[in-house]
């Protein structure tokens, strides 16, 4: 990949480009050590929500991964804050679709039954054996690096404690464990 550069964006740019080969794991590190604490504040005041930020900063950091070898970026900071801009929106788009409405109690017992039927009973049952074998096919620490974020809510600090290892292999573990799941589920999807 051509970088010119003359059009490098600060002294950690020219780092990360000095050392990485990939577009994306150039922005990944500009991500790790210059802007993690101002996406982490964009996303909680955006979300209102630590979770939902932090998953927002899990799916920021798996799309920079996925930006193309070839790409060639003028401003990466800019870059990664439309990312993140596109992510914040599509969060808030799944939040407004999840958000209970707030009815009587009167309006509450004329509403239809939304419970699911049989079929829906076993496909999702299905969808969640396969997802569990899925899980366990990764290798044990991914596994158990994802079961401890994703099941049991532990921040990535305190996984990288109990574990005894880095922060930034917690998150990749996450990353990995994030895009195995995903590609599960797009196969589940597209049965």
């Amino acid at each position: 990949m051509v970088i010119d550069h003359r059009r490098k964006a600060g002294a950690v740019y020219e780092e990360a480009v000095g050392c990485c080969s990939f577009m994306s794991t150039a922005l990944l590190h500009l991500l790790r050590t210059q802007e993690s604490d101002r996406l982490l504040r964009f996303f909680r005041s955006r979300l209102r929500n630590r979770e939902d930020a932090a998953d927002a900063m899990q799916e920021t950091a798996l799309r920079v991964l996925q930006v193309s070898q070839t790409t060639s970026i003028e401003n990466p900071k800019a870059y990664l804050f439309q990312i993140a801009k596109s992510v914040a929106r599509l969060t808030i788009i799944k939040q407004v679709r999840e958000r209970p409405l707030l009815v009587s109690l009167e309006a509450g017992l004329e509403v239809a039954c939304d419970s699911p039927n049989q079929e829906q009973i076993v496909t999702g049952r299905q969808h969640l054996a396969v997802m569990a074998q899925e899980i366990s096919a990764l290798p044990k620490r991914c596994q158990e690096v994802f079961i401890l974020s994703r099941i049991h809510g532990f921040p990535n600090g305190e996984i990288a404690v109990r574990l005894g290892i880095s922060r930034n292999m917690v998150e990749k573990h996450i990353i990995k464990a994030l895009l195995h799941c995903r590609d599960a589920r797009a196969k589940l999807n597209s049965r």
